[in-house]
């Protein structure tokens, strides 16, 4: 059975779960529910998803190249299973809360002003990444490549410098905590 080719599309409060799978380039979701859907062999290139919700998503090999999520709620996601070749997307104003990066290559990806609570960034390879006013609350930094990734004004992480590469990492001074946490050691925020 051939597979669909979507080009130039947009698609605007509808629930997914009749989506024909196949590939979709330059196409628009605005306001479309995904939730628990088998996206697995789908491929995005070029497409926007705005305030839609992908949460439980299967992603087993599903492919993002070139794509942009705005104001998306993104629960669970599993992007470690994701098809990794090219595998490029920006968050901006998404809640990602518990999704899962493990061991993926996500270099130069930009998270702006989202929630990344309980994201699982083990052996995730973030180098050159922004990661722009987010909450880091829980997030998982373990072997993970940071180098180059600015997160001057990303909050609450604890990232443990001995488990991880932040050669030429970016913090701000009022989040340095973050990376003193292991010491334990009391750090007057008023000096």
């Amino acid at each position: 059975m051939k597979e669909a080719y979507v080009l130039d599309q947009n698609f605007e409060n509808i629930d997914c779960s009749q989506l024909e799978k196949g590939e979709y380039e330059n196409c628009t979701f605005r306001n479309c529910n995904f939730e628990y859907i088998n996206l697995s062999g789908f491929s995005f290139t070029d497409c926007e998803f705005i305030e839609c919700n992908l949460s439980m998503a299967k992603l087993i090999s599903t492919a993002f190249w070139e794509v942009n999520f705005k104001e998306c709620k993104m629960f669970g996601l599993e992007f470690s299973n994701c098809n990794e070749f090219g595998m490029s997307f920006t968050f901006e104003c998404c809640s990602l809360n518990n999704s899962i990066f493990y061991q993926t290559s996500i270099k130069k990806t930009v998270f702006k002003n989202s929630r990344l609570i309980e994201v699982d960034f083990t052996e995730c390879d973030l180098s050159n990444a922004i990661i722009s006013n987010c909450d880091l609350s829980g997030a998982v930094f373990d072997s993970t490549n940071l180098e180059k990734t600015d997160l001057r004004t990303s909050f609450n992480y604890s990232i443990d410098p001995a488990l991880n590469r932040l050669k030429k990492a970016r913090f701000s001074l009022s989040e340095v905590y973050g990376l003193l946490y292991k010491l334990d050691i009391e750090i007057d925020k008023n000096s």
